[in-house]
């Protein structure tokens, strides 16, 4: 799990733009779509150099970023589309939480996406930023993914409503596939936790709870993304009742509510999960636990079946001159006897109080 680590640095406000996300091998790529209910345009391989002819401030647009390395690109779009510095600087820095910044005629919103690793237990963590301005949505991924194929699919063939509503309409869709990835990586999550339960109740090996705490981190670190989710769409739902805000459409609010509902469900079923978890591993412990004290059991056992043996024989093994029972002829014979007796009878009594 990450940790936010403190940086010493300048006291006065940098105007240099950095990514300091991990995926910097990504060249940037633009995709944008010009739709309304009639038509639509899709233009692959955007440039910057396209702006001024290609986007159509009468209809709604849909510009896609993938890629943010190339800081020149950031900066275009920030000075094309009049976007504060400062926000720009929040889209290039993965490391801050999700948050949202609402503005009369714009709307900032980060988010983290993840989806499980393959053949892993960590979580691939991608951060995604959008802005609405001027009937124009922006989407800044760090990387080409998959999320959004199926919208792209119901722009391009006009199913559904996407086409007839506006730009905001098209953050929830967005939104919506986003939260999807948390319940895939939960789900993913869950079905770990039940293997380790199950390895949990036949192997005491101690890479289980490695695993356990491993995957404790995981619950926690979603847990962590979704609770600033969960407080910015609520600030969402919030925002119904600013008359100076008008980026969201009234009728657009509900659809914000149930992702805020969503984000509730998700950190419900975390909680559940965590303590399933914690089950897992005091079961771990239990079942370690159990096992020592049938092994010291039976150690025990044996150890009291040779205390009175150890005594006869200690007791032969004097090298006193005057032992009665030396000059026997049959003595030997006659201790050995008593011995065996004695184990017997002591495995008897013991298996009879079902001590073992």
């Amino acid at each position: 799990m990450r940790k936010i680590k403190f940086k010493k640095g300048p006291k006065s406000q940098s105007s240099k733009l950095e990514y300091t996300g991990r995926h910097k091998k990504f060249e940037a790529e633009m995709q944008l779509f010009v739709y309304d209910d009639l038509r639509v345009t899709e233009y692959e391989d955007f440039e910057m150099s396209d702006f001024k002819k290609c986007i159509d401030l009468a209809q709604n647009n849909w510009l896609n970023l993938h890629g943010l390395n190339e800081i020149e690109i950031i900066e275009g779009i920030g000075a094309f589309f009049k976007i504060d510095n400062f926000l720009l600087s929040d889209i290039l820095n993965t490391s801050r939480r999700t948050k949202l910044e609402e503005f009369p005629d714009t709307l900032f919103f980060n988010i983290k996406s993840m989806l499980p690793t393959e053949h892993s237990d960590n979580i691939s963590v991608e951060q995604i930023s959008f802005l609405i301005k001027d009937g124009v949505l922006i989407s800044f991924q760090e990387k080409r993914s998959d999320f959004f194929i199926h919208i792209r699919e119901r722009i391009r063939n006009h199913s559904g409503v996407v086409r007839s509503k506006k730009v905001d309409f098209l953050l929830y869709l967005l939104l919506d596939a986003i939260i999807e990835n948390f319940y895939v990586t939960i789900e993913n999550e869950e079905d770990k936790v039940e293997e380790l339960i199950s390895l949990s109740k036949n192997s005491a090996d101690p890479e289980i709870l490695v695993r356990i705490e491993k995957h404790r981190d995981n619950f926690n670190f979603l847990k962590r993304s979704i609770i600033p989710l969960r407080d910015s769409l609520y600030a969402i739902k919030m925002l119904k009742e600013d008359e100076e805000f008008t980026v969201i459409e009234q009728e657009s609010y509900s659809y914000f509510s149930r992702l805020h509902q969503k984000s509730l469900e998700l950190l419900e079923q975390i909680d559940s999960d965590m303590g399933m978890l914690e089950s897992a591993s005091n079961f771990f412990f239990s079942s370690q636990t159990h096992k020592m004290n049938e092994i010291m059991k039976t150690l025990t056992i044996v150890s009291a079946i040779f205390i009175p043996l150890t005594f006869i024989a200690g007791v032969y093994g004097m090298n006193f001159e005057h032992m009665p029972e030396l000059q026997y002829q049959n003595g030997y014979f006659a201790v050995i006897g008593i011995m065996a007796l004695i184990v017997v009878g002591m495995i008897v009594y013991f298996k009879r109080r079902d001590w073992f």
